[in-house]
């Protein structure tokens, strides 16, 4: 199974109904859990070479595990604004390489299909994209910081 069949499946039970789904392959099993407002996702690999990534994967289930400075909740979020969300779990970076400049900052225009940041997840760096057009107004998420699925990272004012 890979990374995208992964993300497909959590997309679909964080829009059912179901509660819980559990699929195992040779040596890789993956149980998605939906709570009342997230999904809990757990992964257990055999394979020695698998293990260490998949361990990176665990991320906390409980809001008040995240770091502090961590992301506010879309609540809060002024009603003008779109929030950009993340799509995985792993590590957010602002920026391609130390060495680069940040993809984005406040104030900011944005459009879809943009770079606004990169989510690293089991080694692999994942670009992320707006998908709205507008203006960064706040950043949610420190950078190298680790982000749970759906987690909301900017806030966008729409153009």
């Amino acid at each position: 199974m890979d990374f995208k069949q992964i993300q497909e499946l959590i997309q679909l039970v964080n829009d059912s109904n179901i509660g819980e789904v559990t699929i195992e392959q040779k040596e890789f099993k993956i149980t998605i859990r939906q709570k009342e407002e997230q999904i809990t996702q757990v992964m257990a690999a055999s394979m020695p070479q698998m293990q260490l990534p998949m361990q990176q994967m665990h991320a906390p289930a409980a809001p008040a595990a995240l770091p502090a400075g961590g992301h506010t909740p879309a609540a809060a979020a002024p009603a003008n604004t779109i929030t950009i969300k993340s799509p995985m779990i792993g590590t957010f970076y602002r920026r391609p390489s130390p060495d680069k400049p940040n993809f984005c900052e406040v104030g900011d225009d944005v459009s879809p299909g943009k770079v606004v940041c990169i989510i690293e997840a089991m080694k692999l760096f994942n670009e992320i994209e707006s998908e709205v057009k507008g203006k960064i107004v706040k950043i949610l998420v420190e950078d190298a910081s680790p982000v749970e699925y759906d987690q909301p990272l900017f806030l966008v004012e729409p153009a």
